[in-house]
């Protein structure tokens, strides 16, 4: 369960209240400036010190506020998937990987990973060579190898085309609900809403 609890972020939100099971995606929507990035720099633990937090994080009976980055155990992928173009794909997935797989088990790791996501055979590629699609889904890859208890997708699916749009989320939406991960969404456009999906519009936390 991810949950924070009587957030104000100065000067931009107050009183944010929200809990996530494990699992579920829920979705914030609102324009830009509303604070959704603002509130995401907060929970990752990388808030800049023009805001001004009071509030709780809570994931998995375990405050995290006060935590570095590190330890927060939450994941967070961007409409740009950040990829380090002078390592391999697979380079880029291994240093996802925590420290506590060694040896053999982290390149099985990254082979199953990438042939989950209808990529087998790219662990040599540049990142250079790839579409827009595989780039995404090599960026959702890093993120889970990762082993993140929570995720955040910042408007992951923005810069791609409606077709490849629609298949991305689809896939994104069972990879997370798969490892029972909670999620939280934002995005500007209601086709990325999950079916029955929570809708929270920052405009109630002005």
């Amino acid at each position: 369960m991810l949950s924070v609890r009587h957030l104000s972020l100065s000067p931009l939100l107050r009183e944010v209240n929200f809990s996530v099971p494990p699992g579920e995606i829920i979705t914030l929507m609102g324009p830009s400036g509303s604070g959704k990035s603002t509130l995401f720099a907060w929970m990752v633990g990388a808030l800049s010190t023009d805001f001004r937090a009071h509030g709780e994080l809570w994931l998995n009976d375990r405050r995290c506020d006060a935590l570095p980055v590190e330890q927060r155990g939450i994941g967070i992928l961007f409409q740009d998937a950040l990829l380090f173009d002078h390592f391999s794909v697979g380079q880029n997935l291994l240093l996802a990987l925590p420290a506590h797989i060694k040896g053999k088990e982290r390149r099985g790791q990254v082979e199953a990973a990438l042939s989950s996501a209808g990529l087998t055979g790219f662990f040599a590629s540049d990142p250079a060579t790839l579409s827009g699609g595989e780039r995404a889904r090599i960026s959702l890859l890093r993120a889970l190898l990762a082993q993140p208890q929570a995720l955040l997708l910042d408007e992951p699916f923005n810069r791609l085309d409606k077709p490849l749009r629609a298949r991305f989320r689809d896939w994104v939406f069972t990879q997370v609900r798969e490892r029972h991960i909670p999620v939280v969404l934002v995005t500007h456009d209601e086709d990325d809403i999950p079916a029955n999906g929570r809708v929270i519009h920052l405009s109630d936390w002005h």
